[in-house]
């Protein structure tokens, strides 16, 4: 047999074939119109449960040369796939992109990345609302996937899972799909706003994690990032705390570190405190936390963002992309702002581009966290009655803050006073739980003896008479209030008594000079310090060392004893004794 006489099998072509009606006149040649059931000697039929295109070589002189010889056929249409249809017009939004579509760039390109994450972003909603029921699971397996890279089964595969996930029942499946479903959630696919997204993300990496925990390598990058570009209410470190999440984010968690930053960006230091005990540590820490946020919610209705008064970023600032390991695409128009992340993290936003740096404490903010911490601290001393008040000095504050909040009419002290007061009635308040049970049988057992208590007045007319000086009362229960009311009238007179007979010597107390008192109470080393502050307060600081003192401390002892006996503070945090009790402490000192 003859290499020409060789038989080619019939092959089935495409199954998306073009409904006859619109097909080229050269596809559709004039014989098939022919009847074709009954096929003619010596050509193959075809098969009525396929569309099928039968070609074979004429004969030719040259060897292993020949020519097509076109053979008429019958065309059916198609059957109807509605989800391939949908599948087919999703595909067709990347046909808007043809430069990366139909090109071939590097896999790291960060423009084919880019439009990539947009074609992603448009077609995710278009396909938002989708569900499907596949019986089929066809695994899948892409760096950066996407739906235009997924087969038709694969793409099914995908959906009816997220169908079922949406539904609440997380499975297991390829790591690609989940991957998938979390760049569609950092787009806001499916999701209502930012806090439902990452409320979803997060149900999402609970459960789905059990499966593959490999995913927390970028969940984690990408909840950081998430709360930086959506500008969510919570910061992040309350959000740590609110999840659990403390373990992955050291840096960020530890309430000591946020405390421990505060401190260090602040002229005043409240660890040095006298009132600084183990035993308050808790307490002071959660007042300051709760006067910050109220500060913050201050300037943020004034148009003021608050850490522009404390931090400054460095002057090289890095671009920062968000989501920089996913397919995300930077839809929305971002307000200016900076984000503090932490002490060595700031985040800028400016005309809508971002911008990454370190940031730095500048000397007018390092004043004001001090001002807002010491007058913290004075005002939470107040609330639980400290024997010892301090001052913070507003005059202490550059001029240029100062006027900013004055035009934004904001007055610090009063804000400051407000929200440690609502924190310390908060922290301190008595929650009463009534059990229903409880307050059944108390009722049940208060009407017995009421009952008991209660005398009949026809029992109460035949008392005897013989002997008695006056009436004993109807009610047994009245007799014994009455006695009650008036023991409590002597307990009340006794302690009239009490206190009228101590006031002399405390008038007597009061009439002393009270200057006269502070020297006493200040001693040798306390005078010799502001002895030392009237002439040059630069040798103070070797003064406490010479005595083992820490400087800090010394002051603290000073202002709160002049606090104790004059009622004010002597000396202002930049060592400097105030003018209007110059004359009094050079008084003292000489």
């Amino acid at each position: 047999m003859s290499k020409f006489d060789k038989k080619y099998d019939a092959f089935q072509i495409y199954e998306k074939m073009m409904d006859p009606s619109e097909a080229k006149p050269e596809f559709l040649p004039e014989a098939d119109v022919r009847d074709t059931s009954a096929p003619k000697a010596g050509e193959a039929a075809l098969s009525k449960n396929g569309i099928y295109y039968e070609i074979e070589y004429d004969s030719c002189p040259m060897p292993g040369v020949g020519k097509f010889v076109q053979k008429t056929q019958k065309i059916e249409a198609p059957v109807r796939d509605e989800i391939r249809d949908i599948f087919d017009q999703m595909r067709d939004i990347a046909r808007e992109y043809r430069s990366t579509f139909n090109s071939t760039p590097h896999f790291f390109d960060r423009k084919a990345q880019q439009e990539k994450s947009r074609i992603f972003y448009h077609q995710g909603m278009f396909m938002k609302d989708f569900e499907d029921d596949y019986s089929r699971s066809v695994p899948y397996s892409s760096y950066f996937p996407y739906y235009q890279m997924m087969g038709y089964e694969q793409l099914r595969t995908y959906f009816t899972w997220r169908t079922k996930l949406r539904r609440g029942t997380v499975t297991d499946a390829s790591l690609s799909y989940a991957y998938l479903y979390l760049y569609e959630l950092l787009n806001l696919i499916g999701a209502e706003d930012p806090q439902d997204g990452l409320d979803k993300l997060m149900a999402f990496w609970t459960e789905f994690r059990v499966f593959n925990a490999s995913i927390d390598r970028y969940v984690l990058k990408w909840l950081k990032d998430y709360h930086i570009y959506y500008d969510l209410p919570v910061p992040f470190q309350t959000f740590i705390a609110q999840n659990g999440l403390a373990e992955h984010y050291r840096e960020f968690s530890d309430p000591r570190n946020n405390f421990e930053l505060l401190c260090s960006i602040s002229r005043y230091d409240i660890r040095k405190s006298a009132f600084y005990t183990q035993e308050r540590e808790q307490l002071i820490k959660g007042c300051i936390y709760n006067t910050l946020d109220s500060l913050r919610g201050c300037f943020a209705e004034k148009d003021l963002d608050f850490d522009d008064f404390i931090f400054q970023p460095t002057k090289n600032l890095t671009p920062w992309t968000p989501f920089r390991d996913a397919l995300f695409y930077p839809r929305l128009q971002q307000r200016d702002r900076r984000v503090v992340v932490s002490e060595k993290e700031i985040y800028l936003c400016r005309q809508n581009q971002w911008f990454y740096s370190t940031n730095i404490t500048s000397e007018s903010g390092r004043q004001l966290m001090g001002y807002i911490l010491k007058q913290t601290e004075s005002s939470l001393r107040q609330a639980v009655k400290y024997k010892y008040k301090l001052t913070a000095n507003m005059q202490s504050l550059p001029p240029d803050i100062t006027d900013r909040l004055h035009t934004a009419g904001i007055s610090l002290e009063r804000q400051i006073t407000g929200a440690v007061s609502a924190f310390y009635r908060e922290a301190t308040k008595t929650v009463v739980k009534v059990d229903p049970a409880s307050l059944e049988k108390i009722r049940r057992e208060a009407a017995l003896t009421q009952e008991k208590l209660i005398v009949p007045e026809e029992e109460a007319t035949v008392l005897p008479q013989i002997g008695a000086e006056k009436p004993l009362p109807k009610n047994p229960e009245s007799a014994f209030f009455a006695g009650a009311v008036s023991d409590a009238q002597k307990a009340i007179s006794k302690k009239e008594e009490d206190a009228g007979d101590a006031a002399p010597g405390t008038q007597a107390a009061a009439g002393d000079d009270p200057w006269s008192a502070l020297k006493q109470a200040l001693g040798e080393t306390g005078l010799t310090a502001l002895s030392i502050l009237l002439e040059d307060r630069a040798k103070l600081r070797d003064f406490a060392d010479a005595r083992g003192l820490m400087l800090e401390v010394l002051l603290d002892e000073i202002n709160e004893k002049a606090m104790d006996y004059v009622g004010d503070s002597l000396v202002d945090e930049e060592l400097a004794i105030y003018e209007d009790y110059i004359k009094q402490v050079r008084g003292m000192v000489k």
